[in-house]
């Protein structure tokens, strides 16, 4: 494929280009079925997460600490699905390929700011859970509604900062050569890598931003669970450890199916000759298929969510009968 020519700025010296050229899944055959795929995967997850939230605003039994967190995990969920999926059916299916740099710019601010956030979600998540079973009477006093909320703030400002500062790095560079992204969207590393001055610091930061928010929240998480096994074991009663450990199986499938995708991509991609192709498959799938299967997983693995599910559904069907004119029955 030939290069896509740069427009040029007025300083000869520093090129801006006006576009990119996303070059993901690049003469793979079929891949009209891997996206209407993409778009059923993005159709469950508005529909699963929008569920949960709506569920946890509307039952009470649900406005605790533990929820606010399990809310925003859904909120960024669903936010970094739709940042990356409508614009990859867009860019590939309707081979709307070339995109311009501001754009480019945006889509990478919004697709790494929501995996950032779900990410220290997580660990805010495992946070919870740590308190909840190695200090649970001190559980209530320690995790309040306004810690999690500041919690919760905290980790946003932090993702707007880390990320908008990643970004704007990329503003510093001069594209004086290639304009074509191997990815399957405006992803940092594919981009600042075309770059043909000095991009150290852009270097610097994309390792910075890995340790910091993948590496160290995985260590975190790691660590919560040794010391919740610890109190676990301390535990005498065999019914009370099982109840401590079925508050933490949605937590940990969650962490799963976030982390272990993620990280084996990435290392496959540097202990091996993985092909772009299968990189990018792999990549896109490790970033779609948990935002779906988060708010699935939550609903029939958390007690507390079925059992606020049903109440819901009686007060709904409740007042629907009472709305309807006497005399007409509602069938099952």
């Amino acid at each position: 494929m030939t290069s896509v020519p740069p427009a040029l700025s007025a300083n000869a010296t520093f090129i801006r280009p006006s576009n990119f050229y996303i070059n993901g899944f690049y003469n793979i055959p079929h891949t009209n079925y891997y996206f209407a795929f993409l778009c059923i995967v993005y159709a469950v997850t508005v529909l699963g997460n929008s569920f949960i939230m709506c569920t946890i605003y509307l039952a009470r039994t649900l406005h605790t600490a533990k929820y606010i967190a399990v809310f925003n995990l859904a909120l960024s969920d669903l936010g970094g699905s739709s940042a990356l999926i409508p614009q990859l059916i867009d860019t590939f299916l309707f081979k709307n390929q070339l995109i311009s740099y501001e754009a480019c710019l945006a889509n990478m601010f919004f697709v790494l700011f929501f995996m950032t956030l779900q990410s220290l979600t997580l660990l805010v998540m495992a946070y919870d859970r740590v308190v909840a079973i190695c200090f649970p009477l001190r559980y209530n006093a320690i995790v309040t509604k306004a810690a999690m909320t500041l919690i919760i703030v905290i980790t946003w400002i932090f993702s707007v900062t880390i990320i908008a500062l990643l970004v704007a790095l990329i503003t510093r560079l001069s594209f004086c050569r290639s304009v074509i992204i191997d990815s399957y969207f405006c992803d940092h590393g594919p981009t600042y890598i075309l770059a043909c001055n000095d991009k150290f610091i852009n270097y610097f930061m994309a390792i910075l931003c890995f340790v910091v928010l993948a590496c160290v929240p995985t260590i975190l998480i790691t660590i919560s669970y040794i010391c919740i096994g610890i109190a676990l074991m301390k535990i005498s009663h065999g019914l009370e450890r099982k109840k401590a450990m079925k508050t933490c199986t949605s937590h940990l499938i969650l962490v799963s199916l976030f982390y272990l995708p993620f990280f084996a991509t990435n290392m496959a991609s540097l202990t091996s000759s993985l092909k772009a192709n299968d990189r990018i498959i792999n990549s896109t799938l490790t970033q779609t298929l948990p935002p779906m299967l988060n708010p699935i997983i939550y609903t029939l693995k958390t007690e507390e969510v079925m059992q606020a599910v049903k109440v819901l559904y009686k007060r709904t069907k409740a007042v629907v009968k009472r709305s309807m004119p006497s005399g007409q029955a509602i069938h099952p």
